[in-house]
């Protein structure tokens, strides 16, 4: 049996173990945190404009597993917002152990509070990972989803230091880059700097009238008073889909469980000073009234395989993968560089997504944004901004679940990651 070391427990590298699990491995998941889900933790969007789409094919593909289980935490449906519709909220304060549970139960080693430090090579290949407690993880190939935020040093630069976010990287120290310690050059400049999109306030912080509103609808607009409105704010934004005027002019509230406020950050002072949120506190970044995360710090280079270039056996998924946004595009391009770590495992063929889908096209059009030179790069998801524009100028946006499943049955890869390789192999 193969096996395959995932480094870095956020959507990426959960559905990179999913898929790795089910191609027929054995998989040890490492974690730096003492929970999985990174951002996941704090996120809450599904489903929203392109990523229905996106979400229906991978189910089509056969890496339904996570979908269904966001699915069974959902508080509100069809939900709508500036620019956005049918969302689908989950519960951020149920999911994490629903996905943990998930995970053991299908045969997957996660070891928490395990934070990969160094490499052993082996010519071009990666022989071991090695974590801070001295321990060694030897497989056939890796998949790094350690993301591109942190560590506290990056916030510094926006003058507001650490924010205490659901990192934790004072606590359980900052993410190293495995590829990097491979000796693969990325890219880290600071041309696409950005802060997380959204923070968390407690909803027993706010007046009745806000929580009682949000866990009817889903959704609160809380206008600003126009001399505090800042649209700056919105260029800050990782979440270039909700880089909309409406957000800088209201407070944009969406209830998952806790209270998201779609804002980088808000002066807690001013918060305060908005009729229903005289008591407000922040949940998540703790400094939510000064900064929050900042992303994109580094950037590996990849195919459109996910496998990282200049390596043989490590594949990287999310952030890492590019500038790509979001749970839905975390869990895509995690199920393929899973996958495709147990076929370069078993000597197989890598599998590439055709651009015929839309998983497809948005790896290799991210790639090749990156790939192009431009002086302006923006940041993808399938929920807004640059690509889903381009979704639906080439149709690949749809509502239509049916039209979804027949395009990825016509492209011959129905269920391809639900089905074990070890025994197709010695077939």
């Amino acid at each position: 049996m193969s096996r395959i070391v995932v480094v870095g427990g956020g959507w990426a590298g959960c559905a990179a173990a999913v898929a790795a699990r089910q191609a027929g491995a054995e998989v040890v998941l490492l974690e730096r945190t003492d929970m999985l889900l990174g951002t996941g933790l704090v996120g809450g969007i599904m489903d929203n404009n392109g990523r229905l789409s996106a979400a229906w094919e991978g189910r089509a593909l056969g890496a339904g597993a996570l979908f269904a289980l966001i699915d069974a935490t959902v508080r509100h449906k069809l939900v709508e917002f500036p620019g956005h519709r049918h969302a689908s909220l989950y519960d951020v304060n149920k999911i994490e152990p629903l996905v943990a549970t998930y995970l053991k139960e299908l045969g997957i080693q996660i070891r928490l509070t395990s934070r990969a430090v160094d490499v052993e090579m082996s010519g071009r290949r990666i022989a071991a990972v090695i974590t801070s407690q001295k321990e060694k993880f030897e497989a056939d190939a890796f998949v790094e989803a350690t993301g591109t935020a942190g560590p506290a040093g990056n916030c510094h630069r926006f003058d507001s230091g650490c924010v205490m976010c659901i990192l934790r990287c004072p606590t359980f120290g900052p993410r190293v880059s495995i590829a990097a310690k491979a000796g693969v050059v990325e890219d880290t400049g600071h041309l696409y700097d950005a802060l997380s999109g959204s923070c968390k306030l407690r909803k027993a912080s706010l007046a009745t009238w806000v929580v009682e509103r949000l866990e009817r609808d889903g959704v609160l607009l809380v206008p600003i008073p126009k001399f505090m409105a800042d649209e700056d704010l919105l260029r800050k934004k990782a979440c270039q889909q909700y880089n909309l005027r409406e957000f800088a002019s209201n407070l944009v509230l969406l209830d998952t469980g806790s209270v998201k406020l779609m804002a980088p950050f808000f002066p807690l002072e001013k918060l305060r000073s908005i009729r229903g949120f005289e008591n407000a506190k922040f949940e998540d970044p703790y400094s939510g009234g000064r900064g929050n995360s900042v992303r994109y710090s580094l950037i590996t280079p990849r195919d459109n395989y996910m496998q990282v270039e200049g390596l043989d056996n490590l594949f990287c998924a999310g952030e890492k993968g590019g500038l790509m946004v979001g749970h839905t595009e975390a869990i895509i391009t995690g199920t393929l560089a899973g996958h495709n770590a147990v076929r370069k495992a078993l000597g197989m063929p890598l599998l590439k997504l055709p651009r015929s889908l839309a998983c497809g096209d948005f790896i290799a059009f991210v790639r090749d944004e990156l790939t192009s030179c431009k002086e302006q790069i923006g940041k993808y998801t399938f929920a807004g901004s640059i690509y889903f524009q381009r979704m639906r100028e080439l149709g690949l946006y749809t509502t239509d679940l049916g039209r979804i499943e027949r395009r990825v049955r016509k492209s011959g890869l129905e269920g391809v990651f639900a089905r074990p390789l070890e025994s197709r192999k010695t077939s």
